[in-house]
């Protein structure tokens, strides 16, 4: 849309929707299913996690986990992503145990790293769970939180 700004050496994957304004810093990752809505701004170097929703005029100065819909100034999570999931065929099993993660992430005052361990043990019960794993260990900003 109208004045969308890709800075230098960014990533943007397939499925990506940039609303007006959106605006991204240099080196950013931005993962496939992605919303960007007007307005929103991304940090230099931060990565924005698949089925992730950044809301109007959010600036992003994290990295942001996967399914995570964030907003403000700076951006905090609120919630998951649940409409996009719908869109895109996830099970409600499957969006369940990911609201579980979320739970564990953002409502237990949990240290990420005893966050880690319990979402690992949940793995199994939800693969979906891996990608939450797997991006937090890959996050070299620290998520948004």
């Amino acid at each position: 849309m109208a004045y969308v700004h890709v800075a230098h050496d960014c990533i943007v994957g397939n499925h990506t929707v940039f609303a007006n304004a959106a605006t991204l810093a240099g080196h950013v990752i931005i993962e496939d299913y992605v919303i960007l809505s007007g307005f929103s701004g991304v940090f230099q170097a931060c990565r924005v996690g698949k089925h992730s929703f950044v809301c109007m005029g959010a600036v992003v100065d994290k990295d942001v986990p996967p399914c995570v819909k964030v907003s403000g100034y700076y951006a905090k999570p609120f919630g998951l992503n649940t409409i996009g999931m719908k869109r895109r065929g996830f099970a409600e099993d499957t969006v369940l145990n990911l609201r579980r993660a979320y739970k564990i992430i953002y409502r237990k005052g949990l240290t990420i790293k005893k966050a880690l361990e319990q979402l690992e043990l949940m793995i199994v019960e939800c693969p979906e769970i891996q990608m939450f794993v797997d991006f937090i260990k890959g996050s070299e900003r620290g998520i948004i939180r």
